[in-house]
């Protein structure tokens, strides 16, 4: 197998597979650009036919002008250049040592820590707490009294820790995750709700918060999926987890427990699908895997998995685990500027636009958002800023953002967390108005 470039009217082509020419030559009078044809393999993962000028990134091949119209041509492969056995329909001993990983992984976590953890919290009920700035439990007791940078820097550190577990599990199974999905021959479908769909019902049972779910995000999109499947498992993991939505209506009355869910549900099926639309017009991904030998061994499937899952570890790695450090600095650093009785005063349409930007940046651990809201209601926080914090924080943050800045757009960080700080004032307006 192996890979060869070819030059025409349109640019250049790249092309992996056998370059003997097929017996039936293709038809020497159609325009160059189709006789690629003649060769025995041509993988297209993604195309899409763009007016104007080509598409600026990274993920892309770029193809020159097919003709007179004014169309390019891109194809979106997966980020990472995996071994052929990990792409192809029939590595099913390469996709077997995927699932086996990534299923010991997520296993090990949700029953050794994650749902253990989230089921303690939940049987707290009304005697929830929380002792950190940021996090439910401190390594580093933290006093107003202190210098602004003793805070920042014992803030930072008791976040890491309460976030360790947690982002050990993510930086494992993204790569895991990635490592079986490019071994499907389809990630996504022509459907961009129907992606949303799927992407929520990933998302749901992962149980990690906003923090923890970016870098499995990034290992999401590298594999192929839609930006739609990986926004709506970003915003459904901590947002719409079972325990966390028992917790919600345990803890607040219906009415404000149903508005939170809205907001969730809003930016799944609503934000979601849109702004995947307004990336790029794509016509649905044509899949076709590389095909290997049908004598693969299991010695060779497990070195090829070993091979790509180290591959797409450190994919992830290199790029979440610094805005990982430098997102907690920012958090500690916001979380301590703030005034220690900012919440405690008559509720205005100024400090709830304040509390909701300020929400949908701090990068909270799972269920914290459920948590410090009744904390601060049962506290004698005004309501319309409680509602504010429930439907603000913990959806998104610092973090997640800048990975999926980094990952997929900016633009679409910068819509996700505009939509969010939005969907969290009118949540609070709302309670403003009716009382």
């Amino acid at each position: 197998m192996n890979a060869r470039t070819f030059s025409c009217d349109a640019g250049k082509f790249r092309v992996c597979g056998s370059s003997e020419p097929r017996k039936n030559a293709a038809r020497t009078d159609l325009p160059q650009p189709w006789r690629l044809r003649e060769y025995s393999t041509l993988i297209l993962l993604h195309y899409s036919l763009t007016p104007g000028l080509l598409i600026a990134s990274s993920r892309f091949r770029h193809f020159s002008d097919l003709g007179r119209k004014g169309f390019f041509m891109s194809v979106q492969a997966s980020t990472l250049d995996l071994a052929p056995t990990m792409v192809s329909t029939n590595a099913w001993r390469s996709r077997t040592l995927a699932i086996i990983l990534m299923f010991t992984v997520a296993g090990i976590f949700w029953i050794d820590s994650r749902y253990p953890a989230l089921l303690r919290r939940y049987h707290a009920g009304t005697q929830v707490k929380a002792t950190g700035a940021l996090t439910f439990g401190v390594v580093y007791q933290v006093d107003r009294s202190m210098p602004l940078s003793t805070r920042v820097w014992r803030t930072t550190i008791n976040w890491l820790d309460a976030n360790r577990t947690g982002m050990t599990f993510s930086f494992l199974f993204g790569p895991a995750a990635l490592t079986f999905l490019s071994t499907l021959r389809r990630r996504r479908t022509s459907s961009r709700y129907l992606n949303t769909l799927f992407g929520a019902a990933a998302g749901m049972p992962l149980a990690v918060c906003t923090n923890c779910v970016a870098p499995i995000a990034r290992g999401l999109y590298a594999s192929g999926m839609s930006t739609e499947s990986v926004l709506a498992a970003m915003f459904a993991s901590p947002a719409l987890n079972i325990v966390v939505l028992a917790m919600t209506f345990a803890l607040f009355p219906a009415q404000i427990a149903l508005l939170k869910l809205a907001t969730v549900l809003f930016l799944i099926f609503v934000f979601a699908p849109a702004v995947a639309s307004r990336q790029s017009k794509y016509v649905p991904a044509i899949l076709c895997p590389v095909t290997i030998p049908d004598s693969e061994k299991w010695t060779q499937a497990l070195i090829s998995t070993t091979r790509s899952f180290l591959k797409s570890f450190w994919y992830v790695f290199r790029v979440a685990f610094p805005l990982m450090i430098l997102a907690a600095v920012l958090g500690a650093l916001v979380i301590e500027l703030l005034p220690g009785q900012a919440l405690i005063s008559r509720a205005s349409i100024g400090g709830i636009l304040l509390v909701a930007l300020v929400g949908a940046f701090l990068p909270v651990p799972m269920a914290f958002d459920v948590a410090i809201a009744y904390i601060a209601m049962s506290k004698g926080v005004p309501l319309p800023y409680v509602v504010t914090i429930l439907s603000t924080l913990g959806i998104v943050s610092v973090f997640s953002l800048s990975v999926v800045g980094k990952t997929i757009s900016w633009r679409v960080a910068a819509a996700a967390y505009a939509t969010v700080a939005a969907l969290g004032a009118l949540a609070g307006l709302l309670i403003r108005v009716i009382g």
